[in-house]
């Protein structure tokens, strides 16, 4: 299997080929962005700034053992008055979609949440539809803790939000797993 690592994303990284990822053409990013806006290198870059400049939210580059680059990982906006924090993960690298390895993706951006910036609980949403990134996040230690009703409106009509989270053991006890409350039923 392929080993990942995280590295904090820098400006020389948001190459052609990172910008590259955000082309839909191939509907890639049905699932990844509610807004189904385009995404330029500009936009990237100005985003990327900001979060530099606040610190509200950090970005990873997922990187291969092999060194290539794989997909991303946006930790924030971080509260760091409640410890909380939504964690979002996209591989870009078509190359490496289908391969198993979100849920390590996922682990990995558990593991520097809690450990480099204390973060209680992590949670993120997703379409109902997409039953890959729901299991993908389940597999990575995560829980469904909810389901919003007609959440996304998408030209088919409106579409359920399935919200996930993740707790750190260092506060929590008794962590459920899965999809205890059966909201995917």
């Amino acid at each position: 299997m392929t080993e990942l690592s995280l590295q904090a994303l820098t400006e020389p990284d948001i190459d052609a080929e990172y910008v590259g990822w955000f082309a839909n053409d191939d509907h890639h990013l049905e699932y990844y962005t509610g807004s189904q806006r385009t995404i330029t290198r500009d936009d990237i870059v100005k985003d990327w700034r900001e979060n530099a400049q606040t610190g509200r939210i950090k970005t990873f580059l997922v990187v291969a053992d092999n060194g290539d680059k794989v997909g991303n990982i946006r930790l924030g906006p971080i509260d760091k008055k409640n410890k909380t924090a939504d964690l979002a993960t996209f591989i870009g690298n078509r190359n490496y979609v289908g391969k198993g390895l979100a849920p390590q993706i996922i682990r990995l951006g558990n593991e520097i949440a809690f450990r480099d910036y204390d973060i209680r609980r992590l949670h993120s949403g997703m379409y109902i539809k997409h039953v890959a990134s729901i299991k993908a996040y389940l597999r990575g230690g995560w829980y469904v803790e909810g389901r919003f009703r007609g959440y996304y409106l998408t030209e088919a009509g409106p579409q359920d939000r399935i919200c996930v989270a993740c707790l750190n053991p260092a506060y929590f006890d008794n962590i459920p797993v899965g999809d205890p409350d059966g909201y995917l039923d």
